[in-house]
């Protein structure tokens, strides 16, 4: 009776792990999301996502109107545009960002295109080294709502001290964004931290 009772606990001592193990990492994505805070900084980041020759997808051209609505507001007198092109392609992710911005009022003296990176870590290098180059430390990332967790994490593991803009239109706004984009952000996070801060980078070109 007594070992019954010792492998049913130790069953249910699993069991609250694995809960503990993928609710955790679910809930903070999740949390990073619908908290966002933001405060001054050095220099706005947006990171890149599909452009056709020259014309941003849905996904970046909310995120540019998030970093044009900041901007705007006096949150940081920089802007960053981050993301290589695709094979054939005749332009990049960050160009096609900075002339967006450019067309919709952005002095094109405040922008500063860096056309590297077609994943998240990619991106986070070049504008990390972009930002220490010129000493500047402070970084609002602009993305979607549930890519700021690990977009963050990233930066901070990197020497910046980030915060998060998320874009509230789009096809990848929390309006819009189903339980699949969270469960595959959380993956990609998880993987992050297992093993993207190993030196073992997986690539998530889709975002």
């Amino acid at each position: 009776m007594f070992i019954i009772r010792f492998i049913r606990r130790i069953i249910s001592f699993v069991i609250l792990l694995v809960i503990i193990a993928v609710g955790w990492p679910v809930g903070l994505v999740w949390f990073a999301a619908h908290n966002p805070t933001i405060r001054s900084a050095d220099v706005i980041v947006v990171l890149g996502a599909a452009q056709l020759d020259g014309r941003p997808g849905e996904v970046l051209t909310a995120r540019l109107k998030e970093t044009e609505r900041i901007y705007t507001l006096g949150y940081a007198k920089r802007i960053i545009t981050v993301g290589a092109g695709a094979p054939g392609d005749r332009t990049t992710e960050a160009a096609a960002s900075k002339r967006w911005l450019i067309n919709n009022g952005v002095p094109a003296s405040a922008i500063t295109a860096i056309a590297k990176g077609r994943d998240t870590y990619a991106s986070t290098i070049a504008y990390v080294d972009e930002m220490k180059t010129r000493s500047r430390k402070d970084v609002i990332i602009v993305t979607d709502p549930y890519h700021c967790k690990r977009a963050m994490t990233m930066a901070n593991d990197k020497g910046l001290v980030a915060t998060c803009s998320p874009a509230q239109t789009g096809p990848s706004s929390i309006s819009k964004a189903g339980l699949p984009y969270i469960i595959r952000e959380t993956k990609a996070y998880l993987a992050y931290i297992t093993l993207g801060r190993r030196g073992i980078h997986i690539s998530d070109r889709n975002q």
